[in-house]
């Protein structure tokens, strides 16, 4: 199984993407990249190489779906596991998601201690 090192997080809520970082750098052990929106996740993508994708839904300009869409024709989203964060989390809403490419939907608030949990999970059932 590839290791799960890097995780790159686009969040434009400055003090969600702060306590995720804590949460996946002090608790996980993993390196994060937050970028604030979809356009700075695009731009740094490639050269940043993730091991995995933490997508917001909800944002100005681009939302997480439209960033999704974008970044799967730079890098290859088979490999690289997508999961969105939402507070909106019907069945139908999370089937949708997956339709676009997204391996799973954390919900938010999500809980800080358990988030690299979370990550670790999604990236087990993709890789094991």
């Amino acid at each position: 199984m590839p290791e799960l090192s890097r995780i790159l997080h686009v969040e434009d809520d400055p003090s969600i993407q702060a306590v995720a970082k804590v949460a996946l750098e002090a608790v996980g052990g993993f390196r994060v990249l937050s970028c604030s929106c979809g356009q700075d996740a695009l731009d740094q993508v490639q050269g940043f190489a993730p091991d995995f994708i933490l997508l917001d839904v909800m944002m100005p300009g681009m939302d997480g779906p439209q960033t999704l869409a974008k970044i799967a024709q730079l890098v290859d989203i088979g490999r690289i596991p997508v999961a969105f964060m939402t507070a909106k989390v019907q069945p139908a809403e999370i089937e949708h998601y997956r339709g676009l490419g997204a391996c799973d939907v954390i919900i938010k608030p999500f809980d800080p201690m358990q988030l690299a949990a979370q990550v670790r999970q999604i990236w087990s059932s993709v890789h094991g």
